[in-house]
């Protein structure tokens, strides 16, 4: 396994899938262990975004930054605890909120949360993209919705600005199939949505209001990486993952959503 990020990275790679996970747990870090990390990766100025809210909101903050060297920029959104956003999700009184570029819509929550940093992750990004630098977003939890968005944004705003790839984990459903298919059209072989067994956060809000967008890479009960899975396929495996502990087996789902999982399976697949 590579010691560190291959900045020249295109497209698919098992690799990146492994390095940006780790780029998502960065997310959760302080300012200063994400600036040393990422100087580490090879990276030089890095940005960090951050709006705190204020009561009624259900989240206490939105986070993210931006680091990028002379051939890659990433930006990577912070999530958020397993309990606090199943609970969130799960309330279904919060009304849609419009999709970008008027496009179906998507959950409210999130929306909210990507609108208080969108204008200062873009305008970082007319910054720091001088030299036609791939671009990756990622994020774990919240933050793989955030960072879809993100992306989604760009693109539907501005075709020219189509992110390189965008890599989430434990990502919750997020939008309505209008826009899902608009995006999975314009990010076909960009987008890569890591489930890793029972994770509860994939799950939530509920079908058919909200769905998934392509393309899946499920991690099964094991941690082997599949790449197509049937539903009936899946549906076994994920009743062999709530039964491997028999003292606890309902919370599998939240165990599994740990981005540590997540970044455990990757590097044993790449082993």
């Amino acid at each position: 396994m590579p010691s560190t990020i291959d900045h020249r990275a295109r497209g698919y790679s098992l690799d990146l899938a492994y390095w940006l996970a780790q780029a998502s747990d960065l997310a959760y870090k302080d300012e200063a262990t994400i600036e040393k990390q990422a100087h580490q990766w090879g990276f030089g100025p890095v940005r960090h975004h951050h709006t705190r809210f204020t009561p009624p909101f259900p989240l206490e903050d939105t986070q993210a930054y931006t680091a990028a060297s002379d051939d890659m920029i990433i930006v990577a959104f912070r999530g958020t605890e397993p309990a606090q956003i199943r609970d969130w999700l799960s309330d279904a009184t919060t009304p849609p909120w419009t999709g970008p570029a008027r496009t179906g819509y998507v959950h409210y929550g999130f929306a909210q949360a990507l609108e208080s940093v969108f204008p200062t992750v873009k305008d970082t990004l007319q910054e720091f993209r001088t030299n036609g630098q791939s671009l990756f977003f990622t994020g774990h939890s919240l933050g793989g919705a955030l960072a879809m968005l993100a992306a989604a944004r760009l693109y539907l705003e501005d075709p020219e600005l189509l992110a390189d790839g965008v890599y989430t984990y434990g990502q919750p459903r997020t939008c309505d199939r209008l826009l899902a298919a608009a995006y999975n059209k314009g990010f076909k072989q960009r987008m890569f949505r890591f489930v890793n067994n029972n994770d509860i956060v994939p799950q939530l809000p509920p079908e058919p209001a909200f769905t998934h967008v392509e393309t899946l890479r499920y991690l099964d009960s094991s941690g082997r990486l599949r790449e197509q899975t049937s539903h009936i396929g899946g549906l076994t495996d994920r009743v062999k993952g709530y039964t491997a502990d028999a003292f606890a087996p309902a919370a599998d789902g939240v165990r599994d959503h740990s981005i540590r999982k997540y970044i455990g399976a990757l590097e044993k697949n790449l082993a």
